[in-house]
Formats: C-alpha cells, sequence, structure tokens
C-alpha cells in the first residue's frame, strides 16, 4: 500500500502526485482532523491532482489540499476489486455508515418462510437469520416477482400473505378455486400435508428445478411406456412448462446455500490475473495466478488453479456480510460494466479448471 504524507512535504507534494500512477486505484485522504475521504477512480493521479492540487483561483471544486495529512492508494485490476476494496475500506473507515458511503443496494430474492406453520414465499432483500430458504440474487424486483409468480403455478403453495387462522368457514380465495392452493385457509389439508408440499417446493429451489423434470420425466417415461400416451403428453408438456420458468431466472439466482463460483478479472500485478471465488454463497477471497517461468519453463495453470482452490479453509461468516459481499458480487454481474468473467459450479471440488484456464487466457489476453 503505497503512501503520500502530505503534511511533512506540502512544498513538494505537486512533485509527489505527479509520479502517482495514473492507474485504477481505490485512496484514502486522511485528515489532520475528522474522517476520511474515499473514493476509487479509473486515472488516480489526476483524481488525487484534482482534490490536492494548489489552485491560484478560489473554486466550488472540493480541495484537501491543506487539511490532508497522508494520502494511501490500492491499486486495482477490475472493476470487481475495486468494489471489494472500496467495501473492506469502507466498514473499517465508517462502519456505522459504510453501505450510505458505498450506495450498495441489496438485490432481491424469492424467500421460502419456514417458521410460519403454513410456509410461504415472498421479495425480500434482507437475508435474516431465522429458518428460511433463499433463492438469488435476481437482477431487479421485478424479475424476482416474475419468477416466483410462475413457479408458484406448478405448486398448490398458498400465496396469500396473511397468518393464517384455518377455519372452514374461511373464505378462501381464487387460487384454492382453481385448485391451485391447497386450501389450508379452510382446513382443507393437515399441517403435515401441507408441509409435504412445501418440501416439494424446497426441492425444486434447492436442485434448480431438477427434482421436478426428473419426476415429470419419470412419469412420463412410464406412461409411454404403458401406451397411455394422452397423460404421457400432458406429462410433457408439463415439463416444457417447468422448463420455461426455469428460463426466468437471472443467472446468478440460485439457492444461496448452494451458490458457488468464480470471477476471472484482470489483475493489478504484471502476468496476472485474480480469481474471486464463492463457496456455498460464502465470499472466500481471491487468489492470484501468475504466468511466471520457473527454470525457463511455464508451470501448468491447471496445476496453479488446483493449488489456488485447494487453500481455501472453510470461513465464519454473518448472514450480514453474506449478504453485502453477493450484493457486491450482483452489482458487479449484473452491470453494463461487468469487467471479466464469471463460472458457477456446485463446489470447489467440482471447479471446471478446464474452462477456468481458457478464461484465464482470455483475460489475460484482453490485458495486453
Amino acid at each position: 500500500m503505497p503512501e503520500i504524507a502530505v503534511a511533512d512535504a506540502l512544498a513538494g507534494l505537486d512533485q509527489a502526485l505527479e509520479e502517482v500512477p495514473n492507474r485504477p486505484a481505490v485512496f484514502l485522504i486522511r485528515p489532520k482532523q475528522g474522517d476520511p475521504y474515499l473514493g476509487k477512480t479509473t486515472v488516480l493521479r489526476r483524481r488525487l491532482l484534482r482534490l490536492l492540487r494548489e489552485r491560484e483561483t478560489p473554486t466550488r471544486l472540493l480541495n484537501l489540499r491543506h487539511t490532508a495529512d497522508r494520502v494511501e492508494y490500492w491499486l486495482t485490476g477490475s472493476k470487481l476489486e475495486s468494489a471489494i476494496v472500496m467495501y473492506d475500506l469502507a466498514r473499517r473507515h465508517f462502519p456505522k455508515t459504510y453501505l450510505e458511503v458505498l450506495r450498495l443496494r441489496m438485490p432481491p430474492y424469492v424467500k421460502l418462510i419456514l417458521t410460519n406453520e403454513f410456509p410461504r414465499s415472498q421479495i425480500t432483500t434482507h437475508l435474516g437469520r431465522a429458518p428460511a430458504a433463499y433463492y438469488g440474487p435476481f437482477r431487479t424486483r421485478a424479475s424476482a416477482e416474475r419468477f416466483e409468480s410462475q413457479f408458484l403455478d406448478l405448486f398448490q403453495m398458498r400465496r396469500c400473505q396473511e397468518d393464517l387462522v384455518p377455519s372452514p368457514s374461511h373464505p378462501g380465495c381464487i387460487y384454492g378455486e382453481m385448485g391451485m392452493c391447497l386450501r389450508p385457509c379452510q382446513q382443507v389439508v393437515s399441517v403435515e400435508e401441507y408441509r409435504h408440499e412445501v418440501e416439494r417446493v424446497a426441492g425444486f429451489l434447492r436442485t434448480d428445478g431438477r427434482s421436478l423434470i426428473d419426476a415429470a420425466t419419470a412419469a412420463r417415461d412410464r406412461l409411454s411406456a404403458d401406451l397411455d400416451f394422452e397423460q404421457a403428453a400432458r406429462q410433457h408438456k408439463r415439463i416444457e412448462k417447468i422448463q420455461e420458468v426455469l428460463g426466468l431466472r437471472d443467472d446468478l439466482a440460485r439457492d444461496i446455500d448452494r451458490l458457488s463460483g468464480v470471477a476471472v478479472t484482470a489483475s493489478a500485478g504484471p502476468q496476472a490475473v485474480e480469481l474471486w471465488f464463492v463457496a456455498n454463497g460464502a465470499w472466500l477471497g481471491s487468489r492470484r495466478i501468475t504466468f511466471e517461468i520457473v527454470e525457463g519453463k511455464p508451470v501448468s495453470l491447471d496445476q496453479k488453479l488446483r493449488e489456488a482452490a485447494g487453500t481455501f479453509a472453510p470461513i465464519e461468516q454473518s448472514m450480514r456480510q453474506r449478504q453485502e459481499y453477493l450484493a457486491i458480487l450482483a452489482r458487479w454481474y449484473y452491470s453494463s460494466w461487468r469487467d471479466g468473467e464469471w463460472f458457477a459450479f456446485g463446489s470447489l471440488e467440482t471447479t471446471p479448471y478446464r474452462k477456468l484456464v481458457h478464461a484465464i487466457s482470455r483475460v489475460a489476453q484482453a490485458q495486453r
């Protein structure tokens, strides 16, 4: 972490700033008193000169030359790295207001509430500690709502938001009349029977729809073997409907306990790329892959990748930290300025090393 002592070298500050690289970076200007100024830029030298240069005439532009004590900066190789460095610094220096400083919005999720006697789903931007299943993150609330509405058509779980007090005299709703709800409000089913349907919903989300597709495929094949082609055709239509619903998911959307992948981005270091790992919805950090030559021979990228993936140890992460790191990943992935590539996989043990080698080569080639 390079730094410039402003107070001790005010006379030579302009010369010191001219020697700062004009590259993407996150910087921190520490004042003599008060909170530091935290920022990120794609042209570090120009930004620091704008904030710290001596001005002959007064202007309305922010100038920290005479209040700054020290400047620290971290060169970054990608927008994702800048966001992560900025987040870590903001949490450290602005523990109460860092989300406002970062303007970090939490992405939406489909939440399956499991604490209720008659579970239901809802759209939320908050990951809580109470028992629940979360599916996301989605690009927008509208896309999460569209997916929720369509996948609920495949089941008979309730859609009402009220805290149910089941009674035969309950008026019910249109979904019950259409056979799209088991009508627990009217005591048509028991708690256990309703829970079984909720377990089917949870299995659908947990397996990215495979549980429902596999069951429908087996039923279709069995009916075809029994020459019941009419019912087999209905099961085939159901499979198509399930696939249509799954097509409404945004690319990152998964059961977050099974959200694993790696982002490949450029590195601030020479002849290197950065790998940013996520496993089971938890941020694991980064590993730098260099294209070094040992004894005149390049080291196998596949070997380096396996070594990098094998060095991660289980980490304890609060639900809040987990949510905020996923928000940073979602902001980067769904943005128009995304730089780098993302690969999803089931677990670190199933990392697609061959695809990653090709991605690393592409990202490294783009840096030249």
